[in-house]
């Protein structure tokens, strides 16, 4: 049988056969072998950031727990034994202007809860905070307040000489009828980088504002930092059997806060140290006095 285009006139089978353009296997080549260069190229990349990524280490995660130092390696000082070299640090400052103060190191990990409370000690280490209440204007909880000692007492009073920069307070209390109008009087931002910002936590809004007054006068407030509690704990002049119940009020309350944190964290007590505010530190061993101290009557008074 003849084919189609042989029944064409001749003319027309030429015309026809101008116009095909006949599929050659060699004009793919360049296509087909660019194609399979390209994706050569990705599985080699994609090899290489594999076995990178196999090869390369993981980024090295700090220590879980804050380090300690031995305390083998340090010399440790019994109470009186301190007392002896920071009253000799201290000499001819007043007595009443240097504090003694520690600092309590815990055995604590990095990302748990830290410890905040307050305490009144039995010998008070100051008398003359000036302490401010927050509290509704003409109430019984004002009256209390002026009546426990209180040197700034009432709302719009307190907000306008915050505002304008007198902060003759070393404390501030909130009632908790007065918080809202605290909140939109925007005091956060001047009261909180002092310390000065109420806060349930820290037991500074409180209904009993009198009550708390009156702790604070012969007490302190403290937080943990870095597993580290400081506080001042007692004047200079103050005798060590002084000096001993105030230390020794602290840490059984420090211990009570470690106990009562979840079951599954574990704070603990690792080393006191006792300083001035102008002294250095002395590691302290426990003991009260040893055989070679000096009578604990010399170190009391001027």
């Amino acid at each position: 049988m003849s084919s189609f285009s042989s029944l064409l006139p001749t003319a027309a089978r030429g015309l026809i056969s101008s116009c095909r353009s006949p599929l050659r296997p060699a004009s793919m080549a360049p296509i087909v072998s660019s194609f399979q260069q390209a994706r050569a190229a990705s599985k080699g990349g994609r090899k290489k950031m594999m076995d990178k990524s196999k090869g390369s280490k993981p980024a090295k995660k700090g220590p879980k727990e804050f380090i300690q130092r031995d305390l083998k390696n340090i010399d440790r000082w019994a109470l009186c034994d301190a007392m002896r070299y920071i009253r000799a640090i201290e000499v001819g400052r007043e007595p009443t202007n240097v504090k003694y103060e520690i600092h309590v190191r815990l055995r604590t990990k990095r990302d748990g809860p830290v410890i905040r409370n307050m305490l009144r000690f039995p010998n008070p280490v100051s008398t003359e905070s000036r302490i401010c209440v927050i509290c509704p204007p003409g109430s019984k909880a004002e009256q209390d307040a002026i009546a426990a000692g209180a040197v700034l007492v009432g709302e719009q009073v307190v907000f306008d000489a915050v505002k304008a920069g007198k902060i003759e307070f070393d404390r501030c209390i909130a009632h908790p009828d007065s918080m809202e109008a605290f909140n939109k009087a925007g005091l956060g931002r001047i009261l909180g980088p002092r310390g000065l910002m109420p806060s349930a936590k820290m037991g500074t809004v409180v209904e009993d504002v009198a009550g708390r007054v009156d702790m604070l006068r012969g007490g302190t407030t403290y937080r943990e930092r870095d597993a580290v509690i400081r506080l001042p704990i007692g004047q200079l002049g103050f005798s060590p059997e002084q000096l001993r119940d105030n230390l020794r009020h602290t840490l059984e309350q420090i211990k009570k806060d470690c106990a009562n944190l979840n079951d599954r964290i574990y704070k603990d007590i690792y080393e006191v140290v006792l300083s001035s505010t102008n002294g250095p530190g002395f590691s302290l061993n426990g003991d009260f006095k040893t055989e070679l101290s000096v009578d604990p009557a010399a170190l009391q008074g001027n």
